[in-house]
């Protein structure tokens, strides 16, 4: 890179104060929903139905905390024209109702239950109700005959759809596109998310010496995130010495030894909107080998990046990075996640997702106001090292603008000798 990445995007704060405009929630709120219904139209559906939470906090502005992160407890319905409804645990939905009482009642958030995952079987008729009063509001909506999409259920939440008689079909390709293209609020979530990682990153740096473990790591940047604001710390990807190639995936107890090269990844949710954030240090001393597989990682970026614009299709990005065989692989399928780039909302992993795995042969344009992270990953020629980075941009008229600000040009050495 020949300038160092400013900001250029608002990071203003985790408050609303009255002195400064910041997020209009109820312009998000109205934004969401008039995507979703957009798609609606355009895919034709009467409805859809949703089980995935990130879609329903898109959709409906309600949270239960990640306890109930994508286990079927709750449920939520839209409708081309009508209010939104969620079908929540219990008690949630007489909380929705306290919470945004212009937005919800009895009528439109009340307890729901389809099984919990199986722990509760069809025979309750807890599926055959649940079906039956979806099928009430689409008969009273008018939208009985109409296409049901649905983003992902368990099967014998299906069956009882279909046996209620409703047409259902795929609503998850509907959620994604509405999802694609963020607001200006949804730009400074996602910026002030990026905000609260870059300072975690500057802590880890000065933290990292010999003698600390990987899930020190971890439990330094949970705090850290919590502290600041983070509703939500899904995961840190702590990986260090011999576990970085290949890439495990998962933080261990392994003590950090001098010259060990180490990279993280920081996945956490600020008011719904996430991060995905990779950064690599070497610890006390750097070897060439690391070097230079910090500058490959970084050169498959910087091309990555590049080509980062209105018109430019996935398929262009994807090419400009390795072939899997080529970094020590069997296939695409194989090395898939580690030359990668993946949108980036109230989901970890919306469109459009581009590598060679999809993008060579089902390539999506890039749009003014898509929001995505790229990464890429090289291992070194030690055959124990690698380097990993990702950077978070937002694309605009004029190219991207990178919201991950902590230094990223060459290997950082923490604590160096």
């Amino acid at each position: 890179m020949t300038d160092f990445p400013v900001a250029t995007t608002p990071a203003p704060g985790i408050m609303g104060v009255d002195w400064e405009d910041r997020v209009d929630f109820a312009r998000l709120r109205s934004y969401r929903l008039d995507r979703v219904r957009q798609q609606l139209e355009a895919n034709g559906l009467g409805a859809v139905l949703l089980f995935e939470t990130s879609n329903i906090r898109y959709a409906t502005a309600t949270q239960i905390g990640y306890w109930a992160f994508n286990k079927g407890e709750r449920f939520a319905l839209i409708t081309r024209q009508g209010r939104p409804r969620i079908w929540d645990f219990g008690s949630a939905a007489k909380a929705h109702r306290l919470q945004l009482p212009d937005l919800y009642d009895t009528e439109n958030s009340i307890g729901g239950n389809t099984g919990l995952q199986g722990a509760i079987g069809p025979s309750s008729g807890l599926h055959s109700r649940a079906a039956a009063e979806i099928a009430a509001v689409l008969r009273d909506e008018g939208l009985l005959g109409d296409p049901l999409g649905v983003d992902m259920a368990e099967t014998s939440v299906f069956l009882a759809l279909q046996k209620e008689g409703l047409q259902v079909t795929d609503g998850q390709q509907a959620m994604m596109l509405a999802r694609e293209i963020k607001s200006s609020d949804e730009i400074v979530l996602l910026s002030q998310a990026s905000a609260m990682v870059d300072g975690v990153y500057h802590e880890i740096y000065e933290a990292l010496k010999p003698g600390i473990r990987e899930s020190d790591i971890v439990a330094l940047a949970n705090a850290r995130l919590f502290q600041m604001g983070s509703e939500f710390v899904e995961a840190i990807n702590s990986i260090a010495g011999e576990r970085c190639s290949p890439h495990p995936h998962v933080f261990s107890d392994r003590l950090i030894r001098p010259g060990d090269q180490a990279y993280f990844d920081i996945i956490h949710a600020y008011n719904g909107y996430r991060t995905c954030y990779y950064r690599t240090f070497v610890v006390g001393r750097a070897t060439s080998a690391q070097r230079d597989a910090f500058k490959q990682s970084r050169e498959w970026m910087d091309a990555a990046i590049e080509l980062v614009r209105p018109g430019s299709t996935t398929d262009m990005i994807a090419k400009v990075w390795p072939r899997a065989e080529d970094f020590g692989f069997v296939d695409e399928m194989d090395a898939f996640g580690l030359q990668f780039g993946h949108g980036v909302g109230v989901g970890l992993h919306e469109r459009p997702i581009i590598s060679r795995l999809n993008s060579l042969n089902d390539p999506i344009e890039i749009k003014e106001g898509m929001y995505f992270a790229l990464e890429t990953y090289a291992p070194a020629t030690d055959g124990r090292s690698a380097a990993r980075i990702e950077e978070m941009m937002v694309v605009t008229a004029d190219g991207p603008k990178i919201t991950t600000l902590f230094p990223c040009e060459e290997l950082m050495v923490a604590n160096e000798y």
